[in-house]
């Protein structure tokens, strides 16, 4: 899943993709660089972000959603946690709502359901402001894997079948680097579920905090988590992981292939 921040303050990237042409350039270079989903934000989610109005973030997404599906068919994410941007960029071209709030937000249960769209349903303790004031959890695993499962009976009963629904566990949100990591190596868990795990830990605090290369810890970040049991990584830097996963993959189909002989 690559990561097309059209937003002024995103950590990383912020300010670079918000002009219309630069998203839509972007957004088909990553889909040239083997990206699956493009994940298009129109507020940032970073320890200390900023609010955006309804009319802004429309603003910003719905021009982008409508321009990649004039010259593609990648599959498109929205990430948002407000119900009128979820049903708006579906009817534009979305295919999957991308929530941190884990539909939560007023309205976003029934938007999400009436759109028919996958959701992707995301661990956060608190909100962006404030999240990384003071994580506290009994048991970050067991915690929020309980917090998960309860969302994913409410969007059961909303309408939105178990098919459908995607976790996140949520790397950085509301989490120390002790935390983060452990959610990391106890991925696996979070398979019982049935429903495909998405994770994302690119140029991250935690990541950032391992050493200078943030791409390099950020590439073994993803394969990290994809041999623990993700189905999904979100990334900026698409091409350098994908590059990543296919050797680790070919390395990985080379060892069946002996043993089986």
């Amino acid at each position: 899943m690559g990561i097309l921040n059209v937003t002024p303050d995103s950590f990383s990237d912020g300010g670079a993709f918000i002009a219309l042409e630069s998203a839509r350039t972007q957004a088909l270079k990553m889909v040239r660089d083997g990206a699956a989903i493009i994940d298009v934000g129109g507020e940032s989610t970073r320890p200390g972000a900023s609010a955006v109005s309804l009319d802004q973030e429309l603003q910003r997404v719905i021009p982008v959603i409508e321009a990649i599906r004039q010259e593609s068919d990648v599959q498109l994410s929205v990430d948002t946690s407000k119900a009128d941007i979820m049903r708006a960029a579906v009817a534009a071209g979305a295919d999957l709502i991308n929530d941190v709030c884990a539909l939560q937000g007023a309205g976003a249960l029934q938007a999400a359901a009436d759109t028919g769209a996958t959701v992707s349903l995301m661990h956060m303790q608190g909100e962006p402001r404030t999240m990384q004031q003071q994580p506290d959890y009994q048991d970050v695993v067991e915690d929020v894997l309980g917090f998960l499962s309860a969302r994913i009976e409410v969007s059961e009963h909303a309408g939105i079948d178990r098919s459908k629904i995607w976790i996140d566990p949520g790397f950085g949100f509301g989490k120390t680097l002790d935390q983060n990591f452990n959610l990391v190596q106890s991925l696996e868990v979070f398979r019982q579920h049935g429903c495909p795990i998405l994770i994302g830990l690119s140029r991250k605090r935690s990541i950032q905090a391992m050493g200078r290369d943030v791409l390099a810890g950020s590439v073994a970040g993803a394969l990290a988590a994809v041999a623990r049991g993700a189905n999904m990584v979100r990334v900026h830097d698409v091409e350098a992981t994908v590059s990543a996963l296919r050797v680790w993959q070919a390395i990985n189909c080379a060892k069946e292939t002996t043993q089986d002989a």
